[in-house]
């Protein structure tokens, strides 16, 4: 089976997480960068990960990689590259996204313009037409250029891969679920341990969790652009991996997921998109203000998405929301407190510094990743054997 360099995007500064994701699939790292991690991996390594990669943005099939300083440069290369490999005769292709940075090559349209170019004429000296009707399957190619390196990559994903399916109404103020996913995966919880979410929104962080506790492949119900791939990837790798990680689930886990907010509409959204994701039942969604925040058992983690100011709460009223959520944490004693903030002075009205800071993009937003960890909790007694 035809084996590839695959790309994998991600958040800035979370690369290590997707690595490990990668890894516990099996498949050998062939580099990380910013934003990005490469491996090896075949067909079957490409549907993989499409389904259960929780913390990617994509996956892409690398193409080529090459250094290009004007258009004629960049129009030769990728002539060169044999497309007939990736796309057959029908295919319908074109550069979907172009970004470039400290390049000389800049100029989004045009990169789009020469790439589209230099491919139909690359195919058509393979095929022998001169007119592509492209009323086959798609694939659309992603170009990334930086410091005039130029990576090609043949995106196999479509919609970005945090779009698992289950919130077609994110509620204001929403947390990727790819982000959320991984920022879980920062910490040190488990599913036999509490979470909650004061800051629930559209319910994210739960859901996340609790996905995460069945072992519920984020990509299982929805649909990928290399499905269609017919010359590339046999359908069957499709149904027989959605096989597989149905048959993976662990319906009968019951973990304590609590998540909290002010607004009774969000939470109502929250609980829809709990259904879609198949764990209503694993969470406990309240009407509550943070400075209620209270949980009956210890050792609990507080796993939250606090406002920042920039769309829904003034500034004004900021100090009151962390200074009630310090105090919270302040009776949770035994509890461990992780948000992503964007707030310059959350540590100070939390009332504690954080034992780590972790610089995050929350989108266009550069954020915080505050870790509180709380203590651990004593060694379970092993049972005695007679």
């Amino acid at each position: 089976m035809q084996k590839y360099d695959l790309i994998c995007p991600c958040h800035f500064g979370l690369e290590a997480v997707l690595k490990r994701e990668i890894q516990d699939l099996g498949y050998e790292i062939s580099r990380t960068e910013d934003g990005r991690v490469i491996f090896h991996g075949d067909a079957d390594a490409v549907v993989m990960a499409n389904i259960h990669l929780r913390t990617a943005e994509r996956v892409l099939i690398d193409c080529a990689e090459f250094e290009a300083r004007t258009f004629d440069e960049l129009y030769e290369n990728i002539k060169a590259v044999r497309w007939e490999d990736y796309i057959p005769r029908d295919g319908k292709f074109w550069v979907k996204k172009a970004s470039s940075v400290n390049s000389k090559l800049f100029s989004p349209r045009d990169i789009q313009s020469i790439i589209k170019k230099a491919i139909v004429d690359h195919m058509s000296g393979v095929y022998g037409i001169s007119h592509f009707e492209e009323t086959g399957a798609e694939y659309p190619l992603r170009i990334f250029i930086n410091k005039d390196k130029v990576t090609v990559g043949l995106d196999t994903t479509g919609d970005s891969l945090h779009k698992r399916g289950y919130r077609p109404d994110a509620g204001e103020a929403p947390i990727a679920e790819n982000l959320a996913a991984a920022l879980i995966m920062l910490t040190p919880w488990r599913e036999d341990r509490y979470l909650v979410d004061p800051f629930c929104g559209s319910g994210t962080f739960a859901i996340e969790a609790a996905m995460l506790a069945r072992n519920i492949a984020p990509g299982m119900d929805r649909g990928f652009t290399a499905e269609k791939w017919d010359n590339l990837i046999d359908k069957k790798l499709w149904y027989d991996a959605v096989d597989e990680a149905r048959s993976d689930i662990r319906p009968d886990v019951m973990s304590d997921i609590q998540g909290y907010d002010i607004d009774p509409k969000v939470l109502a959204f929250a609980r829809e998109n709990a259904k879609r994701a198949g764990v209503l039942d694993t969470i406990h969604f309240q009407e509550r203000e943070v400075a209620r925040l209270s949980h009956h058992g210890k050792y609990g983690f507080i796993i939250t998405n606090p406002p920042y100011g920039e769309r829904i709460e003034t500034m004004k009223t900021l100090p009151t929301i962390y200074r009630d959520l310090g105090e919270a944490m302040k009776r949770l004693e035994t509890w461990s407190l992780y948000m992503i903030t964007s707030y310059d002075d959350a540590e100070r009205f939390v009332g504690k510094k954080a034992a780590k800071n972790r610089k995050i993009y929350n989108g266009m937003i550069q954020t915080r990743f505050l870790m509180f960890p709380g203590p651990k909790p004593p060694a379970r007694k092993k049972q005695e054997t007679i």
